[in-house]
């Protein structure tokens, strides 16, 4: 158990640290966007740790407990997100030319090997516990299992880049990439949008069961402090401030994404040692979670990253939640299987939960509704699969 002064004080020290990192980078004119994504980053990951955002744990808390605030947080952050999203696009482009996209936005192809991607890449979710983002910030909490579900993530974006070129002659290259748009407007797009995340919430909350939230005793600045940084922030703080994150970040960067880092290591490491094909058919010509061989050691993308659990292990620490404890067999397995089905899901999927679902349906691009479905089913499948292994 942490002591209480530490709690305070280490959480303190590492947002300044992180604070102090970026007023370094400030120096260098060319390095704005890594100081703005280190910045946001961090905030992201306290987003994410405070509101318990996971894509995994609210879909099963859902189905489990039918406890729908992690659902709401989720549906609240594609509602806000597609209209900040559309704000920028129609500033940017206000009339979509066809044949022209929004620049950087994440719309994707949209083929049948996508929904068999995020079909995947949910069955991986479920095995290991969470998705990929949240396992990221489940790092800051001390996640004995969030390690290996990231190294077999490596292992699956690996297998993902030795599959990828018979899978885009297969269907890939000629899958069309559909943004919405284009066929409905913009004006129609966010319309559709938001009549079905509105369906989607009141399906949500008339399945889910009212849930009590126990009143802080003591006075009204011990409430505030617990309600802040200890409880479980309400689900429209969180699906209002990550859609509102995603927009910016995509107005100042590029749209939201966690895997891009992950694979550029694995892409970087295996062209190093002649491990993959030498030519990735048309990868680097399609939208999301972009993959390079690196050449410099810090991105944009790579400090995202890094703030996001660094600024997740300060909200733990701070809560009294980073419980780190020593990994079990079944932990490492669930992990590594886990990690690789996410791992290859979002290679060849382009993205995971942030990059292609959130991110491509901001965009309006049919895509990420495409990953929605398909994902969901993966998951729905994958926590049957595992209660009843569990029950056998």
């Amino acid at each position: 158990m942490i002591a209480k002064p530490v709690r305070v004080v280490l959480p303190v020290a590492i947002l300044a640290g992180l604070a102090l990192w970026a007023w370094f980078l400030s120096g260098d004119p060319t390095a704005r966007n890594l100081v703005f994504s280190l910045i946001v980053g961090a905030v992201f990951g306290i987003v994410l740790q405070r509101s318990r955002f996971c894509f995994l744990c609210n879909f099963r808390d859902f189905i489990e407990k039918r406890d729908a605030r992690g659902l709401v947080s989720i549906i609240v952050a594609l509602a806000v997100g597609a209209v900040l999203y559309h704000a920028v696009m129609m500033a940017w482009a206000p009339v979509p030319q066809p044949g022209r996209l929004p620049p950087n936005a994440h719309i994707g192809p949209v083929s049948p090997f996508l929904a068999v991607a995020a079909f995947v890449f949910g069955i991986g979710m479920a095995i290991s516990g969470s998705c990929l983002s949240a396992h990221f910030y489940r790092l800051g909490e001390g996640s004995a299992a969030s390690p290996f579900a990231l190294i077999g993530a490596g292992a699956g974006f690996f297998l993902g880049f030795v599959t990828w070129n018979p899978i885009y002659l297969a269907s890939v290259s000629e899958s069309p990439v559909v943004w919405l748009p284009h066929s409905i407007g913009y004006a129609g797009t966010l319309a559709v949008t938001l009549l079905l995340c509105a369906g989607l919430l009141i399906a949500v909350v008339a399945y889910g069961r009212r849930v009590t939230v126990e009143n802080a005793s003591g006075d009204g600045l011990a409430v505030l402090g617990r309600s802040v940084f200890v409880e479980r922030w309400p689900a429209l703080i969180g699906g209002i401030a990550v859609g509102v994150i995603s927009a910016v970040y995509f107005f100042r960067v590029a749209p939201l994404g966690v895997t891009a880092e992950l694979g550029s290591l694995v892409r970087t490491a295996g062209r190093a040692y002649d491990a993959l094909p030498g030519t990735l058919l048309g990868l680097d010509t399609l939208r999301g979670c972009a993959t390079v061989v690196k050449e410099t050691l810090l991105s944009a993308n790579g400090l995202f990253v890094i703030g996001l659990v660094l600024g997740s292990f300060a909200s733990a620490l701070g809560a009294g939640q980073f419980k780190p404890t020593l990994p079990t067999g079944g932990q490492i397995v669930k992990g590594l299987t886990g990690g690789v089905l996410m791992g290859w899901g979002a290679m060849t999927g382009l993205g995971c939960t942030v990059g292609v679902l959130l991110s491509g349906i901001h965009a309006g691009a049919l895509s990420g509704w495409i990953f929605l479905i398909f994902c969901v089913g993966g998951v729905w499948l994958g926590l049957i699969a595992m209660r009843r292994i569990a029950g056998s």
